[in-house]
C-alpha cells in the first residue's frame, strides 16, 4: 500500500501558476497527476518515472512540469499560464512499476491521493 497525500492547490486568476506537491508514504516507481473537473472524466496530466521519464497531456505541454524527488518520496506539478479550464480537482497516483511506454491511463494505477483543488477564476 501506498499513501498519498496532495497539497498546494488554491485559487488564481488566468496566466497565474501554482506548484502541486504529493508526498508518498514510500518511494515508488511511477507516479502521475491527473485531474478531474466538475461533471467531467477524470483526465491524465502528466507521469514520471523513476530515471524521469516523462509524458504530458497535449493541454498542458509547454505550460505544466513534472518533477519528482525520490529522497523526500515527493511529486511535484509546476503550473504556469493557468487557463480557466485547468480548474479542476488534482489527484496524485502512484503505481508500483512504470508500464515500458509511459501511460496516462489512469486505470494503471491503483494508488490514489485524495485531491487538491484549483480554481482558475478573476
Amino acid at each position: 500500500q501506498v499513501q498519498l497525500v496532495e497539497s498546494g492547490g488554491g485559487s488564481v486568476p488566468p496566466g497565474g501558476s501554482l506548484r502541486l506537491s504529493c508526498a508518498a508514504s514510500r518511494i515508488t516507481y511511477c507516479m502521475a497527476w491527473f485531474r478531474q473537473a466538475p461533471g467531467k472524466e477524470r483526465e491524465g496530466v502528466a507521469t514520471i518515472g523513476l530515471r524521469g521519464e516523462m509524458l504530458y497531456a497535449d493541454s498542458v505541454k509547454g505550460r505544466f512540469s513534472v518533477s519528482r524527488d525520490n529522497n523526500k518520496r515527493a511529486l511535484y506539478l509546476e503550473m504556469t499560464n493557468l487557463r480557466p479550464e485547468d480548474a479542476a480537482m488534482y489527484y496524485c497516483a502512484a503505481r508500483a512499476s512504470c508500464p515500458i511506454i509511459p501511460s496516462l491511463n489512469l486505470d494503471l494505477y491503483p494508488y490514489w491521493g485524495q485531491g487538491t483543488q484549483v480554481f482558475v477564476s478573476t
